[in-house]
């Protein structure tokens, strides 16, 4: 062959960071080297495959058909090391996971899978929705865990478990003691919520697009342990997972609210790139995934360790 996997690695890592030092650190290289290896590959078949903008480098259409070929080689080429060295690992897996997947199941699974495969090495990152599909899209991630819609044209999407949201307050908030409270009611109070462009939002406003009323949004955070302290001291209300909330209701910290006129259900689903070779390392995290919550019927209902 014409080409060495060394170039095709400078490839990979040139199209993900879009900078030639950047990927020269990644592979610990000097920059020179690095630009040696991509110009060789170039010249030697004759194409481009980045076009030159400044000092950043994007793919280009040709680019983009070859990045997941490429990376598929290198997945091949690394399972194949593996094997080579004896190994019973499955080598490196790169997970992107949403807050509340993230938090509250993803990590578990995570030390679950490292238990029982030692010598792998998995990588998890933690953002919202919108930030995952990017990064997926982008082949960065080899797996998304998301709460969230998708319609990115380049990826799939599989449904994993089912989730439901649940609007909730301080145990002395007014709302505390009622019964069923209207979507009226609730437009009145303050609101303490997650940022747009993650799952939880886009499902509780998917909720409430029927109301046409300006809601008080007080305050809005990334993280649902923040939304929850805030709640717990009585700056507003809020609307999170019922897995998020499940110790906090049970310790009596925080209870929920019924909202009877309110769909707050959702999925959890599986993203990965059309494009994806699915190796041995990410088919194992997914039988993983499928393990835990298999005969589960919603997220909260997941058997997980006591955390006080």
């Amino acid at each position: 062959m014409r080409y060495t996997l060394r170039q095709l690695e400078v490839f990979v890592a040139i199209a993900r960071l879009e900078n030639v030092s950047a990927a020269g650190r990644q592979l610990a290289m000097s920059q020179s080297a690095t630009s040696t290896a991509l110009a060789e590959l170039e010249r030697q078949f004759d194409v481009k495959l980045f076009d030159r903008i400044g000092k950043s480098l994007r793919l280009n259409e040709f680019g983009r058909e070859l990045l997941p070929r490429a990376i598929e080689l290198l997945d091949r080429a690394g399972e194949f090391e593996e094997r080579l060295q004896g190994r019973e690992g499955f080598g490196a897996l790169r997970i992107g996971a949403t807050l509340t997947i993230g938090n509250y199941l993803a990590t578990l699974i995570v030390v679950s899978f490292l238990q029982r495969h030692a010598q792998s090495r998995v990588a998890l990152e933690v953002h919202n929705t919108s930030m995952i599909i990017q990064r997926v899209a982008r082949h960065e991630l080899d797996l998304g865990l998301i709460e969230g819609s998708c319609r990115h044209p380049d990826l799939e999407l599989e449904p994993w478990v089912e989730d439901e949201l649940v609007v909730f307050c301080a145990p002395t908030h007014p709302l505390a003691a009622r019964g069923p409270v209207s979507v009226d009611e609730l437009v009145s109070e303050s609101w303490i919520l997650r940022e747009t462009g993650s799952g939880t939002r886009e499902t509780f406003e998917r909720a409430m697009r029927h109301h046409h009323g300006k809601l008080d949004i007080k305050l809005e955070l990334e993280h649902t342990e923040a939304i929850k302290r805030s709640v717990e001291v009585g700056l507003g209300i809020g609307c999170i997972s019922r897995l998020a909330l499940r110790e906090a209701f049970r310790r009596g910290s925080l209870v929920p609210i019924e909202t009877p006129e309110l769909d707050l259900r959702r999925t959890f689903h599986f993203l990965w790139h059309r494009e994806k070779y699915h190796s041995a390392a990410m088919q194992a995290f997914l039988g993983q995934c499928r393990e835990m919550t298999k005969g589960v019927s919603r997220a909260e209902r997941i058997e997980l360790p006591f955390i006080p």
